[in-house]
């Protein structure tokens, strides 16, 4: 009977720091989303961006993605963002998808313009600029590659052909 309590004691007190654990980890990981103010944006592409990624200026989270959509007017990618209540974004600030790294998440990152008029609550952003997939940038490498290539070959053509002949 007395080991039976022992087990219980132990069983409970690791799950008491289970939880302590999970608590801690969860207030320092800034999982919470950004209460704030709602703003959209649309985009020609979207690629990797997921609802919950981080919203920065600078480098420093402002907000969150809390939804996309396809808008069916004009066929652009809108995501609704929610702001940071003290951030006040000028009306000709730009949006971008940016990288966290080669493998890393997407995040919007956004850089404010200098008008004074600034975007209301359930704005839009006008001015955004969708970043090209890691597919594109690979084969605009391979492309310009291949036709720098094409160019030498043609230059030594051209030298061939108007060295004087004996």
């Amino acid at each position: 009977m007395q080991k039976n309590i022992v087990e219980i004691l132990l069983g409970a007190l690791v799950l008491i720091i289970a939880g302590v654990f999970f608590v801690f980890a969860y207030k320092s990981s800034n999982l919470r989303p950004v209460q704030g103010y709602d703003i959209t944006a649309d985009f020609t592409r979207i690629d990797g961006l997921k609802v919950g990624n981080d919203v920065k200026i600078s480098g420093v989270k402002v907000g969150s993605v809390i939804s996309q959509n396809l808008n069916s007017d004009n066929y652009l990618a809108t995501i609704t963002l929610s702001i940071d209540p003290k951030i006040k974004l000028p009306v000709d600030t730009i949006a971008s998808i940016n990288s966290e790294s080669l493998f890393g998440g997407k995040y919007v990152s956004l850089e404010p313009g200098a008008d004074e008029t600034f975007i209301a609550p359930k704005g839009k952003i006008e001015y955004t600029q969708s970043t090209p997939g890691l597919e594109q940038l690979l084969g605009q490498v391979i492309f310009n590659m291949q036709s720098k290539g094409n160019d030498k070959d043609e230059a030594k053509q051209d030298n061939n052909s108007n060295s004087p002949k004996n």
